[in-house]
C-alpha cells in the first residue's frame, strides 16, 4: 500500500464565522508546490464520490489525535479542490483556530492522501498526481502549496452576545407594549 502524504495549499482563509464555517481551496489543479508535485484536474474525484465530505477528516496542522471540525462541502471546479466545512467550537483546540484564522496568524489549507495514480516527467522530477484517495484535510500554518489558503470565514456584523442582548430587548419592550394596552383596556385581537 502507498504511503499516505500530505500537500499544502496557499490560499487564504480570510474569512471565519462565529459559527466557525470555513471555507477556501485545498488544491489548486496544474500548480506545483514544493515538494514537486502537481494535482490534476480530476485527481479528487472518485475519492469524493466514494467518501463524500463526512469521510474526509479535518484535523488541526495533520495531527490525527487533533480533529477540530467537519467537512460540509467538497467540490472540483476549475480551480480546484473547493472546500467547506465547520469547526466544532465545543472543541478548545477548534475554539483556538478560529481566533487565530479569524486574526489571519494561520490561514494554509493542506491535504493528506495516498497516491493512486501518477507519473513523473523525467526532465524536471515533477510528479503529476492523477489520482488520490483524500483522507484528511487539515488548517495549518504553512500549507506546501503557497496558494492553498482559507478564503473564506464567515461573520456575522454583531457579535452572538449583541443580537441576545437585541432580542431580549425587543421582548422587553413589546411585554411593555402589552402592559400598556392591558391598562388603557384595549384588547389585542389575537
Amino acid at each position: 500500500m502507498p504511503p499516505r502524504e500530505t500537500k499544502r495549499a496557499e490560499l487564504p482563509l480570510s474569512r471565519a464565522s462565529p459559527a466557525g464555517v470555513v471555507e477556501g481551496y485545498a488544491s489548486l489543479f496544474g500548480v506545483g508546490d514544493s515538494g514537486g508535485d502537481i494535482v490534476m484536474a480530476g485527481a479528487f474525484a472518485r475519492s469524493i464520490a466514494k467518501r463524500g465530505p463526512k469521510g474526509v477528516k479535518m484535523l488541526w496542522q495533520h495531527d490525527a489525535a487533533q480533529p477540530i471540525g467537519v467537512w460540509t462541502s467538497l467540490v472540483e471546479d476549475a480551480k480546484g479542490l473547493k472546500v467547506a466545512g465547520r469547526l466544532d467550537l465545543s472543541v478548545a483546540r477548534a475554539r483556538e483556530a478560529l481566533s487565530l484564522v479569524s486574526s489571519g496568524a494561520v490561514d494554509g489549507l493542506s491535504i493528506g492522501f495516498r497516491t493512486k495514480r501518477a507519473t513523473t516527467d523525467m526532465a524536471s522530477g515533477l510528479r503529476r498526481l492523477q489520482e488520490v484517495d483524500l483522507w484528511e484535510i487539515s488548517i495549518v500554518t504553512f500549507p506546501m502549496l503557497p496558494q492553498a489558503r482559507i478564503d473564506a470565514v464567515k461573520r456575522t456584523t454583531r457579535p452572538l452576545h449583541e443580537i441576545q442582548l437585541l432580542r431580549l430587548k425587543a421582548k422587553e419592550a413589546a411585554l411593555r407594549f402589552q402592559r400598556k394596552l392591558d391598562q388603557c383596556g384595549a384588547h389585542t385581537p389575537f
